[in-house]
């Protein structure tokens, strides 16, 4: 009854046809696949819960395509180009972002090949370089940040908070100077990485003696942010 109940109305003795245990064995790795892969993310990473249910879904979405196509040249040819146009209609993401796809769509892949035991395992020695290099990104560890000062027309911005941000950044980078307040003010924009244990509050106390108590604002860097 199940047999018939989940068969194709195109099967023929030519096509080889999964059965239902297959079917739910191979979705059932790919969720488990993406729930590993997801978690990596979310170890390491700020991103929203929308793109971590990607992550989640994706290897499963992966593999019943591949079950489906089933050694079918023209539908895999198909089912390239509907991946194409899915990646063109989505936002542009960081190199990370983009890994992390591709990591659950080639997991998804393998999966629905049939080799689960490879899927796994490439997924989880993929996720354990992901939780490596996240060790040493600043980003990862929210010491990457934005900082943003506002100061009076009249001071010479070149370098003059060097030696305050030497003491509790361990880089920065002036990024963006603009003018602000019919041209009386100057906006200045900064990439920093704090050092660990920094304390930030300090620091804004110390910047608003060199600039006048003017607005100073210190936010998380633009690309910790995930929207795909």
């Amino acid at each position: 009854m199940l047999n018939t109940l989940f068969g194709g109305i195109f099967d023929s003795a030519s096509v080889s046809v999964i059965t239902l245990n297959q079917f739910l064995l191979c979705v059932g790795v790919a969720l488990v696949i993406g729930g590993m892969i997801a978690f990596t993310a979310s170890r390491r990473s700020g991103y929203n819960r929308s793109f971590l249910a990607s992550l989640l879904a994706m290897p499963a979405l992966s593999c019943v395509v591949i079950m489906m196509v089933n050694g079918n040249v023209g539908a895999g040819v198909a089912t390239a180009g509907a991946f194409s146009l899915v990646r063109f209609r989505s936002a542009a993401g960081s190199a990370k972002e983009i890994a992390l796809i591709f990591l659950s769509m080639v997991a998804g892949l393998i999966a629905g090949m049939g080799y689960l035991a490879y899927a796994v395992l490439f997924a989880l020695i993929l996720c354990l370089v992901f939780l490596v290099s996240g060790a040493f990104d600043p980003a990862a560890k929210g010491l990457e940040k934005e900082l943003r000062i506002t100061i009076p027309e009249n001071l010479n911005y070149d370098g003059v908070f060097d030696p305050l941000l030497g003491k509790y950044c361990a880089r920065w980078k002036l990024e963006q100077v603009k003018t602000t307040n019919m041209g009386s003010m100057f906006k200045l924009r900064y990439d920093v990485v704090l050092r660990s244990g920094a304390n930030e509050k300090e620091m804004i106390d110390q910047l608003r003696c060199h600039n006048g108590n003017l607005e100073i604002s210190l936010c998380r860097a633009p690309g910790e942010a995930s929207e795909l």
